[in-house]
């Protein structure tokens, strides 16, 4: 099964990691530390909730304008 990680660097250092199929986030120091830790809190979190399969997610990214200051 392919999920979705989802990664932002955390205020204290290391990173943030959230699967938006299930909702489960987790964090570690390094990217591959944060997704191994995700990998294990999703797996935990589908052997007590199983998901339906829907497919491959589609992820992209957007911009939005920033404000200009006068």
């Amino acid at each position: 099964m392919e999920l979705t990680a989802v990664l932002t660097p955390a205020e204290e250092g290391g990173f943030v990691a959230l699967n938006p199929e299930t909702g489960t986030t987790t964090q570690g120091e390094t990217v591959e530390e944060a997704v191994a830790n995700l990998r294990e809190a999703t797996a935990l979190y589908l052997s007590e909730f199983p998901l339906p399969s829907t497919g491959h997610p589609v992820v992209t990214v957007f911009s939005i304008p920033t404000p200009s200051h006068a």
